[in-house]
């Protein structure tokens, strides 16, 4: 695949880059940055010169004093770097650090706050659906938007081995748990909490190993950043909501790998479970990027009442549910009609799978298709065209019987 743009915008000063393996950090970051001095921790020379003694980062600086950039590769493979990056960072006109990562737990041992607040901290996701030139939400939802599964001609097979490749290449390689086959188990069981509120004792069950693991499991997988959670919005709630975050797997090709299929499955509910999962990173994606105070939640009470999505913030209140249907019934409304009788200021929108916008009851039914391709981080959501400002409307009404 052609370089494509990203939405997202390096920062004029220092800053770690987090992602998961794959979001393209590094080939990104080579075609943006061409003349920087760039250190790969992924080579093993490299890595082994630096183990052995961080302070010879002094002297490949000293070795490019006209690099202005300097790019440190997979920074957590050595976080002891961090005390040399600090004290370059001290000296008059330092060069600019970015410094990438596709593990937080090493650097969460105190290495991002060395730093002393002089770096930012910045994301980069998987593409967005307005980042690709043609955007198919049917293969999205299948091989998800991976940039290192897009990129090459077997996709299918790049996105199997995709898990495969954190298993070696870190998991085994940072000695973070020494058994691969429970870890695996576990993979597959959490796989089945995708979209849904985390039981963490279900899990283990599921996994056949104790709860006590799942939950060393699972902050092993929030620190490879496959994984995130999505609180329940309580701000001044009128109701009793529930107490569970939900989980997501970071995207939803890799939630497909992951998923176990046979005859009970139901390819239908896979999908849908694939889908609210696009959206969610699609959302965190637009929050990144937009550089705004914002944050995503869903709502959910305690007698079942379901928003799947609420964003707050600088950006106000918007809430969104997703419906895997070409067709909606009056009944799908109901979350959202609830939830608006609860906090009026917020602006609301039904996502589904046909093709007819509308607006119904002060709250718009919106292709998801086109609304994930409308997206662009620093504008809003939902606007008065129900956040489809450069897309046809189809004049004719939605049939809801």
């Amino acid at each position: 695949m052609e370089l494509l743009s990203r939405f997202f915008e390096l920062p004029s000063q220092s800053c770690f880059l987090f992602g998961p393996r794959g979001t393209g950090k590094s080939t990104w970051l080579r075609a943006q940055l061409p003349d920087a001095l760039t250190l790969d921790l992924l080579d093993p020379a490299l890595h082994r010169t630096l183990s052995a003694r961080p302070e010879r980062l002094r002297d490949l600086l000293a070795g490019s004093p006209n690099a202005r950039t300097v790019v440190v590769d997979e920074v957590q493979r050595v976080p002891e770097l961090l005390t040399v990056v600090h004290a370059a960072l001290e000296e008059p006109k330092p060069p600019r650090f970015v410094l990438t990562g596709s593990s937080a737990r090493k650097l969460r041992r105190g290495g991002i706050d060395l730093l002393g607040g002089r770096a930012l901290q910045r994301s980069l996701h998987p593409f967005m659906a307005g980042e690709l030139p043609q955007f198919d939400l049917e293969k999205a939802l299948h091989l998800g938007l991976l940039p290192l599964v897009l990129g090459v001609d077997d996709a299918q097979t790049a996105l199997e081995a995709y898990v495969g490749l954190y298993l070696e290449q870190e998991v085994r390689a940072e000695g973070l748990t020494r058994n691969l086959s429970a870890y695996s188990r576990f993979l597959e069981a959490v796989s089945f909490s995708h979209g849904g509120q985390l039981n963490v004792s279900a899990v283990a069950r599921e996994a056949e190993v104790e709860r006590r693991t799942v939950a060393n499991y699972m902050s092993i997988l929030e620190d490879l950043l496959l994984a995130f959670r999505v609180p329940v919005f309580r701000r001044r709630a009128k109701r009793h909501t529930v107490a569970h975050d939900k989980l997501y797997l970071f995207d939803s090709g890799v939630f497909r790998s992951l998923r176990p299929k046979g005859p009970l499955d139901s390819p239908e509910e896979i999908d849908g479970h694939a889908l609210e999962g696009l959206v969610a990173q699609h959302l965190r994606a637009w929050i990144a990027y937009s550089q705004q105070v914002a944050n995503l939640f869903y709502w959910r009470t305690q007698s079942g009442t379901e928003v799947d999505f609420v964003v707050y913030g600088e950006s106000g209140l918007q809430a969104l549910e997703v419906k895997n249907a070409a067709r909606v019934q009056p009944r799908d409304f109901r979350s959202l009609r609830t939830f608006c009788s609860d906090y009026p200021a917020a602006e609301a929108a039904l996502l589904y799978r046909g093709t007819v916008r509308e607006r119904v009851d002060g709250i718009w039914l919106l292709p998801v298709e086109a609304f994930l391709r409308q997206m662009r981080p620093g504008q809003p959501l939902l606007d008065p065209e129900g956040g489809l400002r450069n897309l046809p409307t189809d004049s004719k009404p939605l049939s809801r019987a």
